[in-house]
């Protein structure tokens, strides 16, 4: 999982803005699997509660990264899409 996240965000780090939102929403999937994964291991009892923090709040902290990636992306074709469009030479 960790790895497929860094491919996906790797990938779109060198991707067009129209691109990249495929790929960012696939990290995010793999972060909130991460997530999952992260607490069933706490809830056996095959992680202590001392590493489940540490990582929880790191992959927390990924989590915020990548959604405000995307959250921006999405803010930017919302006003690319709305924008008037300007004839030549108007500014």
């Amino acid at each position: 999982m960790f790895v497929e996240t860094i491919e996906a965000v790797s990938i779109a780090s060198f991707l067009s803005r129209d691109e990249k939102h495929p790929y960012l929403r696939l990290a995010i999937r793999k972060v909130d699997t991460l997530k999952i994964l992260l607490m069933v291991l706490w809830e056996t009892k095959s992680i202590d509660t001392k590493k489940y923090a540490a990582l929880s709040v790191n992959i927390e902290e990924i989590g915020r990264m990548l959604g405000g990636w995307s959250g921006q992306l999405t803010k930017q074709a919302h006003h690319k899409e709305n924008s008037p469009h300007k004839q030549p030479g108007e500014k």
